[in-house]
């Protein structure tokens, strides 16, 4: 039951994800990555320096691989953020959700995980929910055709999910011996200083913003990433990172809500049919998707 909980706050914190950033147009896509992540390791060293944390026990191993997550994180987060300035919410959130796929594969690869049968349903599933979510919403058809940005977006996008992918995997692996909190005060402040590099080089502004933009970055930083990205990256130590990257798929549904909510973007039957696919695929993976799960695997 506490896994359910802390997942379903995971998917929910991170839907608000898209909405969040679609209300700050005057702040370019790396600017907003790098608030993203500034915020968050400015609340979480706070936090340390009160609790007196200390990173006693972790080896070069594991800075090395949390170094390797932050890379990931950085270029997740620029290829992403930008997509979402290109494409629409629900073709970008789809495309960006497709991980599931390249997880599977990295994990039979690198960290030598068989995958259960149910899981690998799920993650057929899961891609073909999000690929029918995101031709419904135009963005691999119409808007790709027709509209040359759209189409930039939708491969940013899908750039975005290969990255998140190497990103859950280096989790996986740190997390079986570094606690939650240790793990994100390692790779936060390591991504957020990365992402200042590239608004240098890039010489992207940090400044002259609307205070609404300000605002919706400063809810970007606790809600999406202090909960969102948190809740998955504790999941982690206890489920397969296969399943964690099924249920993250939670998030086009709640962002395609949220976008008809706030933006009216409309949600046309194929799009329904995408989300009942993944939703599917998250009930059929949860059985077997933990790290200790029985034996029936392939692989």
């Amino acid at each position: 039951m506490k896994k359910i909980l802390i997942l379903t706050l995971g998917v929910v914190s991170i839907s608000f994800s898209a909405i969040f950033i679609r209300f700050c147009p005057d702040v370019p896509a790396i600017s907003i990555a790098a608030w993203r992540m500034l915020i968050a390791s400015a609340v979480l060293i706070a936090i340390a320096l009160i609790r007196k944390v200390r990173f006693t026990g972790i080896q070069k191993k594991e800075w090395l691989i949390a170094c390797v997550g932050a890379v990931f994180l950085t270029l997740h987060f620029a290829s992403w953020i930008t997509s979402l300035k290109l494409t629409s919410v629900a073709s970008s959130v789809a495309l960006v959700t497709t991980n599931p796929i390249f997880v599977g594969i990295f994990s039979w690869i690198i960290l030598k995980e068989k995958q259960q049968k149910e899981l690998i349903i799920g993650i057929l599933l899961s891609v073909s929910g999000s690929l029918i979510l995101a031709v419904g919403d135009g963005g691999l058809s119409g808007l790709a055709i027709t509209n040359k940005d759209a189409l930039i977006g939708d491969i940013l996008a899908l750039t975005g999910a290969i990255m998140g992918s190497g990103y859950l995997i280096a989790g996986s692996i740190i997390r079986e011996k570094v606690d939650t909190f240790r793990y994100i005060l390692m790779v936060y402040p390591i991504t957020a200083i990365l992402l200042l590099i590239v608004t240098a080089v890039g010489k992207f502004p940090l400044t002259g913003f609307s205070r609404i933009s300000y605002l919706n970055l400063l809810l970007l930083a606790l809600v999406s990433q202090l909960l969102g990205h948190t809740a998955f990256n504790w999941a982690l130590k206890h489920l397969k990172a296969s399943m964690v990257a099924v249920t993250i798929l939670g998030e086009p549904i709640g962002a395609a809500i949220l976008a008809w909510l706030f933006f009216r973007e409309s949600i046309s039957a194929s799009q329904a049919i995408g989300m009942v696919l993944i939703f599917a695929a998250i009930l059929i993976s949860a059985r077997k998707g933990g790290k200790h799960a029985p034996e029936d695997v392939i692989g």
